[in-house]
């Protein structure tokens, strides 16, 4: 049985026995030296010759422009594909971390809001007025009918309070 080959099959030999060092030494350099990325680029390049045949063959002059055109914009694609689409990962890792969620806000307002019942109503006001609401020690007494010192003295034992409220919770800072 004997091998028959056609013109495209003639020609695809010589172009890799001429050409494939050569197109593999220069792609070589275009992907800084990553053999594996080099032949597959190599191996395209022959590929879309093949393809072109016809037109190769009609053009009558030197192919090696050709193929080292087609070898760039190979690699200048490949590398803006790389840069357009993010680089994959595994998702492992993602699946021990906690995601982001209002749970951990919630239980942490919870807690607090039992603590602030704790308080006695004079204490829970004056902090409510300072802290919650923003106001000076000056502006809650005066919503809340007495003296300033009165305020500053209610915050004070207030805060003691809800500290120890909060401990008791288990909430340390």
């Amino acid at each position: 049985m004997t091998e028959r080959t056609t013109p495209d099959d003639a020609l695809m030999r010589a172009l890799y026995a001429e050409h494939a060092g050569p197109l593999l030494a220069f792609v070589l350099r275009l992907v800084a030296g990553d053999r594996h990325r080099a032949e597959d680029v190599v191996q395209e390049t022959l590929l879309r010759a093949w393809r072109n045949a016809d037109q190769l063959r009609r053009s009558g002059g030197p192919v090696r422009p050709w193929l080292v055109t087609v070898a760039r914009r190979i690699v200048i694609d490949g590398h803006r594909q790389r840069r357009a689409r993010p680089h994959e990962v595994d998702a492992a890792p993602l699946q021990v971390m906690p995601a982001a969620d209002d749970i951990d806000r919630a239980l942490r307002q919870m807690t607090i809001s039992d603590a602030l019942n704790d308080l006695t109503d004079a204490h829970r006001a004056a902090l409510v007025e300072t802290y919650f609401k923003g106001r000076t020690v000056s502006e809650a007494a005066e919503v809340l009918g007495v003296p300033a010192g009165t305020v500053r003295s209610r915050v004070f034992y207030a805060l003691r309070s809800l500290k120890l409220s909060l401990e008791e919770r288990g909430v340390t800072a």
